[in-house]
């Protein structure tokens, strides 16, 4: 049989020496090369790897730990509120049906909470009134559920599932931010192809509302109701950043103690389950609506809702008060029990002037002579000190030039971009704290403390009249900003004393510390706001792995003893427990101390009064919830410099600033504005933006005039001032026309303020001659920090 032809294989020209010699090795010393010694990767990549495997085994162990928190024994129940988006809805069938599920005889209830065995679950059970937004924004920062009920019965209706409360409802929790939310469909007609329909007509309607990740649920039988347990069970749940931060407590029970030492005073005593994170009992907690006070003790007591069929047999047989049996306390240190330190005590001679030394004395007399030198001789314009000394001879200059140096030793000074300090000598400090002598002050236009004081004794007609004034103005200040009219019988520097010149609003400088009033003795500030916030942060996190017995970790029942509480405030949180639950949350360092707070602001497009400047407005944010009086300024991200506005206008953001207790970033921010005799109305949202003393917001007026006479690049110009011993005071300070012309005052004509004026381009007849005039300004301090200390709510 002949031979098969066998070719040479074909020799690559980039074969690799192992490759071609491969045919040489031995089958035992193949199997010795291995893959690993082969593909072993070294150097940065191998680094790479290993930190991308550690990161995921990190998240595989902290998903697996929080799943095992979340369905333990250890974990608090879960709260699920139920909120209707009609009237039509009945809610306490729905919770009678939830809290009676299992049926069973080893099911514990007690008021709105249950433990199911059964579902290794404990939840508890709210009910979020239809009508009462107050309560709806109270139990939606607790929960770990948001349970949206709909009637298949209102899809007949005009309104749809969803009424105007219910739309209300919905765009604060999302500006709040949703937990987990699910929707639970009631009143289903029997037939099961009819059911699926409804479900389908409820879902997309429903659907643009809510987060895409929304489930629907059919709630009319028990089996639905258990299939909806079951899953809620085995549910991730997600919630707000701002409620991840912070311990606190849900009450369960609300009892009271007197103050032996005070009896104006007492110690509120809160029962319930610590959440999120440990609770220490030397750190401060907020009770809400009600204030921020110091912890007496805290016990721990024993689980009243176990999930361990044993321990639930135990409880249920014994005595009512077993549950109430405390298993350890835990007392305050007072060298680590964190002050209550709310306002800042000034020290009135701290700003005193000291008497001078000789030195000092010595280098001013020097100055001095220097001064006068200068003085007598003849400077031309723009001349600086140091070219001024070099000036030997006597310079001839216009009776003009001579006649605008004497003016200007009496006028305004103007800030400039280069001169630091010439602001600083623009003021007439004898003036500034007089009252101006007209009726009415342009200053107090947004200050309605001062025509609101007796509004108690207002009449019906009154709040109307002074309602349709605060419109008027709010159009009038949308049409012609900023404008304002000198006053006849007061002189101008007399009244604007206050205001300064400004060369460029955004580079001329101005000085934080200067001119403070005397609330900011009152406030604190920090030196790194974002340092003091990362060492509040870790503080939490150093509290949940304490070894020292000094915190409560999460899960536990405690009972919170908080001091120091008045009584009148004591039995106004009893009886709002009645509709809303008490929640106290723990504070990081420093939250309970004062500060100014800038907050990024939108007006509510459903609320239609005009809002203004230092009004008494309800401000929530996360936990808190306080009056607050703010200003509003524009957002000027390349300045250091922010214009003041009279109304918070709809359809853009704004600055608000308040003065209010410091909190830490991010905060959600829902704003609510008192009526009279009515519930609170939804104002604005928004969210916290920094805690900043120094923010510099300028309050900007502009007085106009009119050309009277023309010729060329010069005009007279009247009706501006009323005096010409205004005209010269104000001569540094520039004009500028609506037209677009810019020009300065040259000097006054007349006894009635009329002046001449030289512009850089010609100026028409019909042109508006303008100046424009800052201050700075500041929030107003509230009366009242907090909703129930305030009479008036």
């Amino acid at each position: 049989m002949p031979r098969t032809q066998v070719n040479k294989a074909h020799k690559s020209r980039f074969t690799s020496k192992s490759t071609r010699h491969a045919h040489k090795t031995s089958k035992i010393d193949k199997g010795r090369i291995t893959k690993p010694q082969r593909n072993l990767v070294k150097g940065t990549r191998a680094a790479r790897l290993q930190h991308s495997k550690q990161i995921r085994d990190e998240k595989r162990a902290s998903l697996l730990k929080e799943k095992r928190v979340a369905s333990g024994s250890s974990c608090p129940p879960r709260v699920i509120v139920l909120f209707g988006l009609s009237s039509s809805v009945d809610l306490s069938l729905l919770a009678r049906d939830l809290l009676t599920l299992s049926g069973a005889d080893n099911t514990k209830v007690a008021g709105n909470t249950i433990a199911f065995p059964t579902f290794r679950l404990r939840t508890s059970v709210l009910q979020a009134r239809h009508g009462d937004l107050l309560s709806c924004i109270e139990m939606a920062k607790v929960a770990d559920l948001i349970a949206f009920v709909v009637s298949a019965s209102s899809l007949c209706n005009e309104d749809g599932p969803i009424d105007s409360f219910g739309s209300q409802c919905l765009s604060v929790l999302r500006a709040m931010g949703l937990p987990s939310t699910t929707v639970m469909i009631r009143d289903l007609p029997d037939d099961v192809k009819k059911r699926h329909d409804v479900k389908k007509i409820c879902s997309s309607i429903i659907s643009p509302e809510l987060p895409e990740d929304c489930k629907y649920f059919l709630a009319d039988t028990q089996e639905e109701l258990r299939k909806f347990m079951w899953l809620f069970k085995e549910q991730h749940l997600s919630f707000p950043h701002w409620r991840a931060q912070r311990p606190y407590l849900i009450s369960h029970e609300i009892d009271v103690e007197p103050d032996v030492d005070d009896p104006g005073k007492c110690s509120l005593i809160l029962s319930g389950y610590v959440r999120t994170h440990s609770y220490s009992v030397n750190q401060l907690v907020h009770v809400s609506g009600a204030g921020d006070f110091q912890l007496g003790k805290i016990e721990v007591l024993k689980d009243p809702f176990p999930l361990s069929e044993r321990s639930n047999y135990d409880s249920m047989d014994s005595d009512d008060t077993n549950y109430r049996k405390v298993i350890c306390a835990l007392l305050p240190d007072p060298m680590k029990a964190e002050a209550l330190l709310v306002e800042n005590v000034p020290d009135p001679l701290a700003g005193e002037q000291t008497w001078p030394t000789e030195a000092e004395m010595a280098e001013a007399d020097a100055k001095n002579k220097e001064r006068k030198i200068l003085k007598k001789k003849a400077i031309p314009r723009g001349t600086s000190d140091y070219q001024a000394a070099w000036i030997t001879e006597d310079t001839d200059e216009d009776d003009d030039h001579s006649e605008s140096n004497d003016d200007e030793g009496e006028g305004m000074v103007l800030d400039t971009a280069d001169d630091e300090c010439s602001g600083k000598q623009g003021y007439d400090y004898s003036d500034l704290d007089e009252e101006p002598a007209s009726g009415k002050d342009v200053e107090d236009e947004t200050e309605p403390d001062m025509t609101t004081a007796d509004d108690e004794n207002w009449t019906t007609e009154q709040i109307k009249a002074e309602m349709e004034k605060v419109k008027e103005e709010h159009a009038e200040d949308e049409e012609f900003p900023d404008e304002v009219e000198t006053p006849l019988d007061v002189p101008a520097k007399k009244r604007f004393a206050k205001y300064r010149g400004l060369k460029s609003f955004r580079t001329s400088s101005w000085d934080p510390k200067e001119s403070l009033p005397q609330e900011y003795g009152r406030i604190f500030a920090f030196d790194n706001f974002s340092r003091t916030q990362k060492y509040a942060l870790a503080k939490v996190l150093e509290r949940d792995q304490d070894s020292l017995g000094e915190s409560v970790p999460a899960g536990s029942y405690v009972r919170l003893h908080i001091k120091q509480v008045p009584k009148d405030i004591v039995s106004k949180v009893c009886s709002l427990s009645e509709r809303l639950p008490v929640v106290a949350s723990g504070l990081l360092p420093h939250e309970s101390k004062m500060s100014v707070l800038h907050f990024s602001i939108r007006k509510s497009d459903s609320y239609e009064a005009p809002i203004k400047s230092k009004e008494s407005l309800i401000f929530h944010v996360g936990f808190r919830q306080f009056l607050a009086r703010p200003i509003f300024s524009s957002d000027d991200m390349n300045c250091d410099k922010h214009k003041m506005e009279k109304f918070l206008h709809s359809g853009r953001f704004s600055i608000a600033s308040v003065y209010a207790p410091i909190c830490f970033p991010p905060l959600p921010l829902i704003v609510l504005k008192s009526q009279e005799g009515m519930e609170p109305a939804v104002a604005a949202f928004g969210s916290l933006r920094c805690v900043d003393p120094d923010r510099i917001i300028l309050k900007k007026i502009i007085l106009s005039g009119y050309p009277q006479r023309v010729t060329k690049l010069k005009a007279s110009v009247r009706f501006m001032f009323h005096n010409p011993d205004d005209v010269r005071w104000f001569k540094p300070v520039e004009l500028w026309t609506k037209c677009g012309r810019r020009g300065r005052i040259k000097e006054p004509v007349g006894t009635h303020g009329s002046m001449k004026c030289v512009f850089n381009g010609v100026v028409q007849q019909h042109d508006t001659v303008c100046m424009s005039l800052y201050k700075r300004v500041y929030p107003k301090w509230p009366e009242n920090r907090y909703l129930i200390s305030d009479p008036s709510h």
